[in-house]
């Protein structure tokens, strides 16, 4: 296997208890795993030598939650938000019928165009959902093509009832018909437990076909106002809930004593003006807490990581390193994928080589720097893909 020496590292961000942070550091790539990390002035020999001059290096972004299999455009939705209209789930339908309209070859050039913005902007490891189906043929071949570019694919077939849909018939639907028909493709279900989508029990139906099918379980919950999402998720060991914008004592104490880990959205808070996420309140507790971007085309049209760290930082109450982290091991977190070989959001001997170096000596300046396109270099699964010319 083909080795990479990166030396020259001023911070090196590894979310390893053991590690810490190490400044002065180097790291040896060798295939898809992390091999050596340590002083650069005892940096081992490879077959190849990187020198970043003095920039910092973190794991690569783990992006969480997305909806990247759509067609169609919101502008004029997000238009009338600006303008003081609220926010409301019923914009999901306008994507439904441009997604159900598209080819194939429309939806596959899309997901790809924006894997491809995620990457350059530093996200090494992402996950995405189907929802925007909502038919047994539509959500399965949204499936299918995730499963192509995605890292982790989710099943969100119980995203909005569609239009003209009887609710509980729909449901019947999403837990027999659809599920069999995403199941091959699909490791997570999800299902958007929200006034204007499914109640606590329609939910809760979902989340048994889905566990009795295998899948890993995941909950839209808490966005638009108080309910019954994150009770409904650590009750059912789901690993996730995300949104989590209006929370309870109750709901706060739960997420603390469970292994339920909650996502927050922090760049749809802010498109869809609501509250941001009490981040500060949630790690205070105890509670384990993840950063994605939620990109989709209605609530969250950005594939930025990095303003999603920058507003935690800025308006959230989180320090620098806490909404790094959030952005990288708690997104691994929310996906199982944190520990053990190959593990991601992490750099530890062992671990997958995903690598985002910064175009500044340290980490601090993404929020120091907020808007500025810090990412100089990624390495993904130990291959540079970004920028995939010499590097100077």
């Amino acid at each position: 296997m083909k080795s990479t020496v990166v030396t020259g590292i001023a911070e090196l961000t590894t979310n390893d208890p053991g590690l810490g942070t190490l400044h002065d550091a180097a790291v040896v790539l060798e295939g898809d795993r992390l091999a050596w990390i340590g002083d650069a002035a005892v940096a081992p020999v490879a077959d190849e030598a990187v020198d970043v001059a003095g920039r910092a290096v973190l794991p690569g972004w783990v992006d969480s939650h997305t909806h990247l299999v759509f067609a169609g455009d919101r502008t004029a939705e997000f238009e009338a938000r600006m303008a003081g209209e609220a926010y409301s789930a019923g914009g999901i339908a306008v994507t439904v019928e441009a997604t159900r309209k598209a080819t194939d070859t429309e939806l596959a050039g899309t997901l790809a165009r924006h894997v491809s913005e995620a990457i350059r902007q530093g996200t090494t490891y992402l996950e995405t959902k189907t929802g925007y189906g909502l038919s047994v043929a539509d959500e399965a071949r949204s499936a299918r093509l995730a499963a192509r570019l995605a890292d982790e694919v989710t099943f969100l077939g119980a995203h909005l009832v569609p239009p003209g849909a009887d609710a509980e018939s729909y449901v019947d639907l999403v837990c027999g018909e659809m599920l069999d028909a995403v199941a091959d493709h699909v490791g997570w279900a999800d299902v958007f437990c929200e006034r204007g989508a499914f109640d606590e029990e329609q939910s809760e139906r979902v989340l048994r076909a889905a566990a009795e099918r295998g899948l890993g379980l995941r909950v839209h919950g808490n966005q638009l106002g108080p309910g019954p999402g994150v009770r409904l998720a650590v009750r059912h060991g789901a690993a996730s809930v995300d949104h989590c914008t209006h929370l309870t004592d109750d709901d706060v104490e739960a997420l603390a004593g469970s292994d339920t880990v909650a996502t927050l959205l922090p760049a749809c808070d802010l498109s869809t003006r609501q509250p941001l996420a009490p981040a500060r309140r949630l790690l205070d507790a105890g509670a384990t807490i993840a950063l994605a971007s939620n990109a989709n085309p209605g609530s969250s049209y950005t594939t930025s990581m990095a303003f999603c760290v920058a507003t935690a930082v800025l308006q959230m109450g989180l320090s620098v390193a806490e909404a790094v982290r959030a952005a990288t091991e708690g997104g691994a977190r929310a996906l199982r994928r944190h520990t053990g070989d190959g593990a991601v959001g992490v750099l530890r001997v062992g671990a997958r080589a995903d690598l985002h170096v910064l175009d500044a000596p340290s980490a601090t300046h993404l929020a120091y720097r907020p808007g500025v396109p810090l990412t100089w270099a990624v390495w993904r699964r130990g291959v540079r893909v970004w920028p995939r010319h010499r590097l100077d």
